[in-house]
């Protein structure tokens, strides 16, 4: 893997553990020559992801759309700041320039970003790795929710196994370079049901 894609938080959130595993997965994905491709913005887990990034020496590429310049407050130390008209050619991008996919603790957008990254992957337009960094069980009622989905017919196990989750920088990033994408179709013959 040359270049993960995190999605994360335009905020810090109620505990200081988020800002700190943001900061280090940064830092880790720079001392492992691993380029960090995220949103573009200085503020919040953001901010954080990327500037641990930058102060270990790796590259960061911000990709930013043009009308959230002063919402989200542009960086301006980074390698590289793509600017782009909307957040579907953000995510389009993101997706181009990265060979895997991890989320950190975030909102609605963190969510729309991973679970269309997870979308992609079923249907089978990727195959690239999508990772969780489960801080402090931040995600475990979402990890929760995809068990009921397997459970009640309405997600193959086979798709639920594609999202990667560990609360370990290392060991997402292990299972990240081990992955390997499933080889099942996302439709499901109705002779079977």
């Amino acid at each position: 893997m040359k270049r993960i894609t995190v999605f994360c938080a335009s905020s810090f959130g109620t505990e200081s553990i988020y800002e700190e595993q943001a900061t280090a997965l940064g830092k880790t994905l720079a001392e492992q020559n691993i380029e960090l491709v995220y949103g573009g913005a200085n503020v919040g887990l953001m901010g954080a992801v990327a500037d641990g990034a930058l102060k270990a020496g790796g590259k960061v590429i911000g990709v930013l759309p043009n009308f959230l310049r002063s919402k989200e407050i542009a960086h301006l130390g980074l390698t590289e700041l793509i600017l782009v008209e909307s957040m579907h050619e953000r995510k389009t991008k993101m997706n181009d320039l990265c060979d895997g996919v991890i989320a950190l603790p975030g909102g609605f957008g963190t969510l729309e970003e991973l679970f269309e990254m997870l979308t992609w992957a079923q249907l089978g337009l990727h195959k690239k790795p999508i990772a969780i960094l489960n801080v402090n069980g931040f995600y475990d009622a979402l990890i929760d929710l995809l068990e009921t989905m397997t459970e009640k017919g309405l997600l193959k196990e086979v798709n639920q196994k594609m999202l990667l989750v560990s609360n370990d920088i290392e060991d997402l990033l292990e299972q990240m370079k081990n992955y390997q994408a499933p080889t099942v179709g996302k439709w499901i013959d109705k002779q079977k049901l």
